[in-house]
């Protein structure tokens, strides 16, 4: 049993490049190019170049920093802590970055993570090596296929246009606060700002009885 969870906007309750681009007063500009590439609207791959290469120059540390202090959903603990106490493997799949990542493996109990990695040259911001592109699951799927997971018994959580080939490779596919044509290519969706309450759905898909555990 695997889940599959996007980052930013479900693990993670912000966008890292837009709050990034405040340090240049360039948040507007990277929102726009983050919106349209999340709606499907622009070629994803080259919309993450050219917010990159927007913020060149940036410190390491100040990159390091923001990501730092990026918030984790509500519910996103309690829910990981679940799923793991059941035995189940918990993969992220992100269009965001490395720095982002270890954070999060550590605190959520991740096995593993994919994403893309921002370059830096003598400190500075230098561009962007894309390891993960719009379509997620060829990422997802070398994992998958080591592990041995049946697509019946994954379940995918996200919310962005470019996560939408994650729902070929899965049984239960979750719009979590998604875009109106993820809700539509997904099997079931959550509004609610509470990344536990998938426990519910997966409860119910699959006929079992986890709970969430309270809050730490």
């Amino acid at each position: 049993m695997l889940v599959i969870f996007d980052v930013e906007g479900v693990l993670y309750d912000e966008e890292y490049l837009p709050i990034l681009a405040e340090k240049l007063n360039k948040q507007d500009e990277i929102w726009e190019i983050t919106k349209q590439g999340i709606q499907g609207k622009i070629n994803w791959e080259e919309g993450l170049q050219t917010r990159v290469a927007a913020l060149k120059g940036l410190d390491e540390k100040t990159c390091q920093e923001v990501s730092d202090g990026l918030p984790i959903m509500t519910g996103a603990k309690e829910a990981c802590r679940a799923l793991k106490s059941a035995g189940w493997k918990l993969m992220a799949v992100s269009g965001g970055f490395t720095l982002m990542m270890d954070r999060l493996k550590e605190e959520l109990g991740l096995d593993y993570v994919y994403s893309n990695e921002l370059i830096f040259k003598d400190g500075k911001l230098d561009g962007v090596k894309i390891n993960v592109d719009s379509d997620k699951s060829k990422s997802a799927r070398v994992k998958i296929e080591e592990w041995g997971e049946q697509k019946e018994n994954i379940v995918c959580v996200v919310d962005g246009a470019n996560d939408v080939k994650l729902f070929d490779i899965c049984g239960l596919g979750i719009a979590y606060r998604a875009q109106d044509l993820v809700k539509d290519l997904a099997t079931t969706t959550l509004e609610e700002k509470d990344l536990s309450k998938i426990l519910d759905i997966i409860n119910k898909h699959y006929k079992l009885e986890l709970e969430a555990p309270a809050p730490a």
